[in-house]
């Protein structure tokens, strides 16, 4: 995508475009936690290729409907507590600094993949889990903004528009692209159960109702999508690696966490009644929960 501009644009023209507008495509991640991750020779490749992929959706007519950005992990940040003290890191400085420039050219938001989970694993002596499950708890206030947190979640998006902030980008927009928690894990996994997966998922549902920002951001409604529709059972890594989805690898439901119509079902048997392939009847109900987020926020 980086060096070739007929290949990204062929890549739209048969993966976006030829599905609109049948199939509400709002828009396209250019890499998922590229930045931070383990491929250096990505992190240098990802600008080229978000803009000769936004080219060919401008060529296309498409920028009013389809969106160009790329994900990233808590990694790129260095000091993120409290909010009010995060920085990019001096790792990924020199890529963030023109890849922002060019989203705030184009009107992207800044996308975030937070996890209170995997925070809450990395330090459970010094974090209260119910400041991760969004229950009550005494939270935690920021000296410097003299802002108060009650969920770990809001303190994790503040603590990005903190670094954007340094960074020279105040207006720009935070998404929390993913975010969710285990329902099984490994032996050292204690908190990744299924009651804490709902009651995670559940109140990140009743959040988002709200339509209501941040405390440093008040005005942004936070807008977040739940990782994930499905386990992805054959994921390497810890047992909690494949156990984040509301429904499990075989179609049937998980847990509940109060969406209506999402009722337990093989998918054996829904691949009978509506004639889809597996592959197909995948992406129909990933389509579900993420119209279901859309219909929320």
């Amino acid at each position: 995508m980086s060096t070739n501009e007929s290949h990204a644009m062929s890549w739209v023209q048969e993966n976006v475009q030829s599905f609109l507008p049948g199939t509400k495509i709002v828009g396209i991640a250019v890499g998922n936690e590229v930045l931070g991750g383990s491929d250096h020779e990505l992190w240098g490749a990802l600008l080229g290729a978000v803009k000769n992929v936004y080219n060919a959706v401008k060529k296309l007519d498409l920028t009013d409907k389809v969106q160009i950005t790329t994900a990233h992990s808590q990694a790129v940040f260095d000091k993120s507590y409290p909010p009010s003290s995060c920085i990019f890191g001096d790792n990924v400085a020199q890529y963030m600094k023109p890849l922002l420039e060019f989203f705030s050219q184009i009107g992207s938001p800044f996308c975030l993949n937070a996890y209170p989970f995997l925070a809450y694993m990395g330090d459970p002596e010094n974090i209260d889990i119910n400041y991760a499950l969004f229950l009550s708890t005494q939270g935690i206030d920021d000296s410097k903004t003299n802002l108060h947190y009650d969920n770990m979640l809001d303190a994790q998006i503040d603590a990005a528009y903190a670094a954007l902030e340094d960074a020279g980008f105040k207006k720009m927009e935070v998404i929390v692209t993913e975010t969710g928690w285990a329902s099984h894990g490994d032996e050292n996994e204690a908190a990744a159960t299924v009651n804490n997966a709902r009651t995670y998922n559940y109140n990140l549902r009743k959040r988002l109702a709200k339509k209501k920002g941040t405390p440093l951001r008040p005005k942004n409604v936070l807008k977040a999508y739940i990782f994930a529709t499905f386990n992805e059972d054959m994921k390497p890594g810890p047992t909690s690696e494949r156990n984040y989805g509301l429904f499990k690898a075989d179609g049937s439901i998980a847990y509940d966490i109060g969406y209506h119509g999402l009722k337990s079902s093989s998918a054996d048997s829904l691949q009978k009644v509506l004639g889809y392939s597996p592959y197909a009847l995948h992406v129909i109900l990933n389509l579900i929960i993420f119209l279901a987020l859309d219909d929320i926020m």
